[in-house]
């Protein structure tokens, strides 16, 4: 893995992270390192391991996901990067930054300017108005009352609550109140957005919601955000890159389609046994490359095999862009048939 000190392309780096909760960590630790498993540093010394030598790297300008089930330590990890929860060993780097060595005056302002985040319960303050619960992180950074309010509404209007500025939060329906937590964390202008379970509380179709429109969003806004989820299905459709833990332990880090074609083992085998092959390949790896022929009907490289299979039933073939527009390849219906049917496993033989 690249060091951020090196790599300006890096927004966060974690270098064998490991959290160990109890009174004597350091004991619990050498046992972890010696080979023993989170079970058996239980039983010998009731101390929980949360996050077990865990490496990441995550570029700027992608939403990353970290997944798993719970007890995984996927909370645990995310606490780590605005160091709500202090590591028992590693290093976690944030934009060339040792957070770990921060004083608190420094952590303070690292949390205040240069991190936001948005939390599974929404964490709205009960007697604020929606404005007034947006802004209230430019209030706490000591940006005055007309240019915070100002920025609020900016965000309210772009996450689609207008007209709700002076409405309490418990006038809201769950999905409305996670817009407002989200817009909070947008108002803070910040490189880098944490999101645990942000949109695990909502209703399916509320959810769906969310996630398109943190989608459309983060095309404009190219933030980093590292978003946290037990759905399988939510990691696919939102994440450019993808780690799942287990244990506390990273079992698997890479694109959606990595993950999804390639399981590194049993347990991520388990977890894409039943998932929709078609939210995982993208065009990029099936198209045939080449401008071909002109088509009016082009989609990103990025796009993924379900997001143009409806096109397939107006066109024999669509094409494929760059992030310039250019043509740079074509896709047909039987090419991503192929695809789909090819990582798709045969039904088990009933005599067997």
């Amino acid at each position: 893995m690249s060091d951020t000190t090196t790599n300006p392309e890096l927004a966060i780096a974690m270098r064998g992270v490991t959290k160990i909760f109890g009174d004597d960590p350091q004991t619990a630790l050498a046992l972890l390192r010696s080979g023993k498993s989170k079970s058996e540093v239980q039983t010998e010394t009731n101390h929980v391991v949360g996050l077990d030598n865990v490496s990441l790297d995550i570029a700027k300008g992608q939403i990353f996901v970290v997944m798993g089930l719970s007890g995984s330590g996927k909370s645990t990890l995310i606490r780590h990067v605005n160091r709500l929860i202090e590591p028992t060993a590693g290093e976690i780097i944030v934009n060339g930054s040792d957070v770990i060595q921060m004083t608190t005056d420094e952590l303070r302002a690292y949390r205040r300017t240069r991190i936001a985040m948005v939390f599974q319960k929404f964490g709205l303050l009960p007697h604020r108005s929606v404005i007034d619960n947006v802004a209230y992180g430019l209030e706490v950074r000591g940006v005055g009352k007309d240019e915070r309010l100002a920025t609020a509404a900016k965000w309210i209007e772009i996450v689609g609550l207008s007209g709700y500025e002076q409405s309490q939060p418990r006038q809201l329906s769950g999905g409305q109140q996670q817009r407002v937590g989200l817009a909070r964390a947008l108002a803070m202008d910040t490189d880098i957005i944490l999101m645990d379970e942000a949109f695990s509380a909502l209703d399916p179709l509320i959810r769906s919601g969310m996630q398109d429109q943190l989608i459309e969003l983060q095309k404009s806004l190219g933030k980093t955000i590292l978003f946290i989820t037990h759905d399988f299905d939510e990691a696919l459709k939102i994440g450019d890159r993808i780690a799942v833990l287990k244990d506390g332990a990273l079992q698997q880090e890479g694109k959606p389609e990595d993950i999804v074609l390639r399981p590194a083992n049993e347990h991520i085998e388990e977890f894409v046994r039943e998932v929709n092959k078609a939210r995982a390949i993208h065009v990029r790896s099936i198209m045939q490359a080449g401008p071909g022929e002109p088509c009016n009907i082009l989609v990103p490289r990025d796009a993924r095999c379900e997001d143009v299979l409806p096109l397939f039933a107006e066109h024999e073939w669509v094409g494929v862009k760059d992030e310039h527009g250019t043509q740079i390849g074509s896709i047909t219906a039987k090419q991503v048939i192929r695809a789909l049917a090819r990582y798709t496993p045969a039904p088990a033989d009933p005599a067997s």
